[in-house]
């Protein structure tokens, strides 16, 4: 990162935990190379460090993360953004101190799929999240890898299947968010009981009662892994995806839409 450039990703440390604050308003937070590489560095220095206990992931601004940076995946290498995107969400899930997602804002498409990778999420009133991938001829893919090991079924085929706008507290019905909280000021509330057991809790038994309940996830890291980034990257990379991305920056229906 040059000395001109801001941030994207700012840390600050209390108490034992570090929180990386998604700091990127102009696209909303989107899954920029840059933002993504900024943000693996602040979780390897969070695991390397023996002092924390636990890392918050939040954000500026109304959008916790707008998904893919479509203006960096169209006309682009299509592989590279699946498989950055699937080595992130797998840091999260590898960590050796649990991390805590909390949103207070929109939620889209790849934004989805961090927040289902961090061990607890709690999300405040003005949340809401799509799985939009189906209307821009994509697939969520690469986020299921953390995602429908801990999503109700019937719930993911209607989510994923219509885009639809959800708030937070149908997300944590269908296990995509630990808690919904009706007030801001009950969001703090929660995210420092969390963190406040955290902090009284040992290092050790962190991570290794971190690593029992991530076997699942991590499986299927491990086996579908490799498929579903070859599976996004068809996708972002076909005609009919590159015209859906194309109209949506363009602010147009799309070709095919009725």
């Amino acid at each position: 990162m040059s000395e001109q450039q801001e941030p994207l990703v700012r840390r600050s440390l209390d108490r034992g935990v570090v929180t990386l604050t998604l700091d990127s308003p102009a696209n909303r937070n989107a899954l920029s190379t840059r933002l993504v590489a900024e943000l693996s560095e602040g979780l390897a220095q969070a695991d390397g460090d023996k002092d924390v206990r636990a890392v918050v992931l939040t954000h500026t601004g109304s959008v916790f993360c707008a998904g893919a940076d479509l203006k960096e995946v169209t006309g682009s290498d299509p592989a590279s953004g699946p498989r950055n995107l699937v080595a992130l969400m797998r840091t999260i899930v590898e960590l050796g101190k649990p991390v805590v997602a909390r949103i207070n804002g929109h939620v889209r498409a790849g934004g989805l799929g961090l927040a289902g990778a961090c061990d607890i999420a709690v999300s405040g009133p003005k949340s809401t999240f799509a799985f939009t991938e189906v209307k821009l001829g994509l697939a969520p893919a690469v986020i299921s890898l953390p995602l429908l090991v801990r999503l109700d079924p019937r719930a993911a085929s209607a989510w994923y299947l219509t885009g639809g706008v959800f708030d937070a507290h149908e997300a944590a019905r269908i296990g995509l968010i630990t808690y919904a909280a009706a007030e801001d000021d009950s969001l703090d509330a929660a995210c420092d009981e969390y963190l406040d057991s955290m902090r009284k809790a040992s290092p050790q038994g962190l991570a290794e009662t971190k690593r029992l309940v991530t076997t699942d996830v991590l499986a299927a890291f491990d086996r579908y892994g490799d498929a579903m980034v070859e599976t996004s990257s068809r996708l972002f990379g076909s005609a009919e995806a590159q015209e859906g991305m194309r109209a949506f920056l363009e602010r147009r229906p799309p070709s095919w839409a009725q």
